[in-house]
């Protein structure tokens, strides 16, 4: 008969089992080894095995192997599987990536705020995150310019729970906007910005349906400059509400413009 041999491995050196999870598309994970975070685009079975495509918030893409124990979903180790022909739904996403809440009800609004410069600036932040912030139960208000910046913050009074966030256009060495923001100084107060002149840049050529962005002489409206070329009626609202009806997601925006946004959110968010 054979004699009973105990198991003497140490129990830190024992190989857990973790649960399978189905890759189904936009589900949100990170590869372990690299830390690559992003959203389930598409599964292939090739001769090495399995892959999995994963799509960051830049639209960067990357395949990986599915390795057992391989991802993290929500800080948790798993092993994706190639999900089965009618499996579950997908889960339901917000404008920025975010996985959707089902009747989550907007949060009481902090007392934290993000600014913004102007009213083109604060529609489209909120057509993208917009779900976002009212969960976390941000304010975003726009301030037509930041000339008066330093003034605005003092009078905002910003404190440990009072956080303020400021997104500035073309925020750039050397320019106006930088001088001004390099005036405020508040650890509770946090000044970002994007290249670009306006905010219309900050949405992708391609997403509008025009080749790029035309380059406006010095000394004319920009805006207006950018009608003109583009063969455009001179009405720079209406060109916006144009440019805004194309934007249905995070993908339609330059990263430029999105990594400052979230950092702005994770900013006024954190923890008294």
């Amino acid at each position: 008969m054979r004699s009973y041999q105990p198991d003497l491995t140490p129990p830190w050196k024992k190989s857990t089992p973790v649960p399978e999870v189905p890759a189904e598309p936009d589900l949100v994970v990170e590869e372990a080894v690299t830390g690559f975070c992003g959203a389930v685009i598409r599964c292939e079975k090739t001769a090495q095995g399995p892959t999995v495509t994963l799509e960051d918030r830049f639209g960067k893409a990357r395949v990986f192997p599915m390795e057992p124990r391989g991802f993290l979903l929500e800080g948790r180790v798993v092993t994706l599987v190639r999900p089965s022909a009618g499996g579950p739904v997908r889960p339901a996403r917000t404008a920025s990536g975010s996985v959707a809440v089902p009747g989550a009800r907007a949060r009481v609004a902090r007392a934290g705020r993000i600014y913004v410069e102007g009213r083109h600036d604060a529609e489209l932040v909120e057509r993208v995150w917009g779900d976002d912030l009212r969960i976390e139960g941000v304010v975003v208000e726009y301030l037509e310019g930041v000339d008066d910046l330093p003034a605005i913050v003092r009078e905002f009074a910003p404190g440990q729970d009072a956080r303020l966030g400021v997104l500035v256009d073309h925020l750039v060495p050397g320019s106006k906007e930088s001088r001004i923001a390099a005036q405020v100084t508040d650890a509770h107060v946090l000044v970002v910005g994007h290249p670009f002149i306006d905010v219309w840049e900050a949405v992708k050529p391609s997403s509008v349906g025009i080749p790029g962005w035309p380059a406006v002489p010095r000394g004319q409206d920009w805006k207006t400059g950018v009608c003109r070329a583009l063969g455009w009626p001179e009405s720079t609202g209406a060109a916006w509400q144009h440019i805004l009806s194309k934007v249905s997601s995070y993908k339609d925006l330059e990263p430029q413009l999105l990594g400052r946004v979230e950092e702005l959110i994770d900013f006024v968010t954190l923890p008294d």
